[in-house]
């Protein structure tokens, strides 16, 4: 049975919020890539990739997060990824997938990663530093 691959945007303060689910990948992954352009066409700089309800992810999909890491650094903004940690109480968790598949290839340090898109939005020390000095 095939999962239907959504993306649903968002905002949360200043951070433009793409939630995805389904599965990512050789097909659907271009429908994600084309959704982070369109916000950074838009002038999006803070941007939140809300992985959360993905339940697949494959190569593919993982080149999709690198090359919107790569943007995002391009044109001085800033990324955040929501990935689960792989199981919570129940036992694995929609999320999860992503997250084992980035560590297994050793790019998940690569991100700024959240557990949920409340923690990811929330200012840094730093962000709150320059907002009292503005």
């Amino acid at each position: 049975m095939a999962v239907e691959f959504k993306v649903t945007d968002g905002e949360q303060g200043e951070w433009a919020v793409l939630r995805v689910s389904g599965e990512m990948d050789l097909v659907t992954s271009p429908v994600l890539r084309q959704r982070v352009h369109e916000a950074v066409a838009d002038g999006r700089r803070s941007l939140v990739l809300d992985l959360s309800g993905v339940v697949f992810c494959d190569s593919s999909g993982v080149g999709v997060l690198i090359a919107t890491r790569r943007l995002m650094r391009s044109c001085r903004g800033r990324l955040r990824l929501i990935l689960p940690p792989d199981g919570r109480a129940g036992g694995p968790t929609e999320g999860a997938h992503v997250n084992r598949v980035m560590a297994a290839l050793g790019v998940r340090r690569l991100f700024d990663v959240h557990p949920d898109v409340r923690s990811a939005v929330a200012p840094e020390p730093e962000d709150e530093a320059d907002a009292l000095s503005a």
